[in-house]
Formats: structure tokens, sequence, C-alpha cells
């Protein structure tokens, strides 16, 4: 019994390497208390070791084609590209930051039938929510590349984050930093930097929350539980994969793209019409 609960955890353990799941604190507290469960376990003999456990979570299937809706996020590429790659990611995220120079390699290599969308899929949302809103914010102003930059060079691995709650002022309640009316101290140094209109910057971050636990739960919805994590024309990638898998995918995508356009399908509208309407709405 202890060897497969330990196995479980080399699972855990496997996966993580790729992907950013939760907060590696709280990951070890389950484990520590796994362990303390199964010790009790053992001691009283395997009581209970046949109890049925919980179904896994469905995960994406690759092999099929999920609806994965665009739109108001930032892209990279031009909008009517044969490929749309979505990356779902965290500003705290190690992976995610590992990826990057291999999305800049696949826009080069791809040129314009390659088109890079972001949406946030926060895990680590003490220190990563007030990115994400940030770069939407940032996004509205025209300026979600060049904050994004920032992001990651300065904010990830200059360890920069802006905390979720603040402390509480006088006899006040906490407050996240972002709805507050100082707002984000971090985030708001970017945004000076790149001399956005820092009043209209708090405002939009606000309402990005919308948009963030919008793209979160569309995201969720699809089987997504880590970062980073891709849909290459709807079809689902996870992890910080070399280029060759992504390469692999995409020009599978980028073959029926061009088959389809050439019988006729406008490029403008492949995506939407190949993708988003006709894709998964739910991983099954």
């Amino acid at each position: 019994m202890k060897r497969v609960v330990l196995a479980a955890i080399a699972g855990v353990s496997v996966l993580a390497l790729g992907a950013c799941q939760s907060d590696t604190r709280a990951l070890e507290k389950k484990i520590d208390d796994l362990n303390q469960k199964v010790d009790k376990l053992l001691q009283s003999g395997g009581a209970g070791a046949n109890r049925p456990q919980p179904p896994r979570r469905p995960q994406p299937d690759a092999a099929k084609t999920y609806s994965v809706p665009v739109d108001g996020d930032p892209f990279d590429g031009p909008a009517d590209a044969k490929v749309t790659l979505v990356k779902a990611y965290d500003y705290a995220c190690p992976y995610c930051e590992k990826v990057g120079p291999t999305m800049e390699e696949l826009r080069k290599k791809y040129g314009n039938d390659l088109r890079i969308v972001y949406k946030q899929f926060v895990v680590h949302p003490q220190v990563a929510m007030a990115g994400a809103l940030a770069s939407c914010a940032a996004n509205k102003q025209g300026k979600f590349a060049e904050l994004d930059h920032l992001l990651w060079e300065k904010g990830f691995k200059g360890r920069q984050f802006d905390k979720d709650v603040q402390p509480a002022e006088g006899n006040g309640a906490p407050q996240r930093c972002w709805d507050s009316d100082a707002g984000c101290p971090v985030v708001l140094g970017f945004a000076n930097e790149l001399q956005l209109d820092t009043s209209k910057f708090k405002t939009d971050m606000k309402e990005c929350n919308g948009l963030v636990s919008k793209d979160m739960k569309e995201l969720q919805q699809l089987g997504v539980g880590a970062t980073p994590s891709f849909f290459v024309n709807g079809r689902f990638l996870s992890g910080a994969m070399p280029i060759e898998n992504f390469s692999a995918l995409i020009d599978e995508e980028l073959k029926k793209a061009t088959d389809a356009i050439n019988g006729g399908i406008s490029q403008a509208d492949y995506y939407k019409t190949a993708v988003v309407e006709k894709g998964l709405k739910t991983v099954q």
C-alpha cells in the first residue's frame, strides 16, 4: 500500500518537472499529510485499503480539437494566421518562463502562418494575479508585449511580485492591491517605466478581473489544470516541451488549414469556424 502511494507521489513530482500546478509549499504540505495518513493506515492493519478512489479529472485528448475562444486576449502575429497557438500561463511559473524562448523561435520559424495568443491561468494567486491583471491592463494601452517583458525580466527573475492581499490600514479590512486606491506598487512601477496612463491602468486592472476569470473558467472546462498549457488550433499540448513537439503539431494543423483554405474557407474566418465553432466545448 505504501509503495503505491509513494509511486503516486513520484508521479506528481515527474509532472511538476514540466508544469506548475500550485504553490510548492501547498504541494509539500499535501505530501506530508498523505504520508501521515499512510503511516496511520499501515499501523491499523490496512483498514480501508479497498475503498474506491475518487475519479481522476478528465484530461484533454491531444487528438481532438477543442473550442478555445480568443476574443479580447493579447496576441503576437497576424490575426488571420492559419495556425493559432494559445498559451495558458502564470507569471510566477518557472516552466512558463522557460518556454518563452521557444515561443519566440516558433514565431520566427512560421512567420505570418502563426499567431500566439496569451491567456492567464493563475496557479500562484498570491504572487501572480497582479501580473495577470497588469498585462491585461497594459494590452488596453497597446503595451502588452512591453509589460510582459518587464514582468519576466524584472518581476520573475528579480523576484519582484505584488502580494495578493495588502495589510489593512487602521481598522480597515485587508484588501487586494488592485482594489485599493494606491494600486499594486510593483506593476505600477513597470507601468510608469513604460509611460502608461497609470490612472487608466489601475482602473483597467480592476476591470480585467472579469476577463482573467473568464479565461480561467474556459480553460478549466477544457481540462487545463497546470501551466504552461497550450492549444494549437484547438489541440492540446502541456508543459515546457522542446520546439520539435510544437513544430510537429503546428505542421499538422498548418496543412489542414491550408487544405481547407484552398477548398474555399476564408483564411480570416478559419480559426473561428474550424476551431471555435466546431471544437469540443468541454473535455470528455
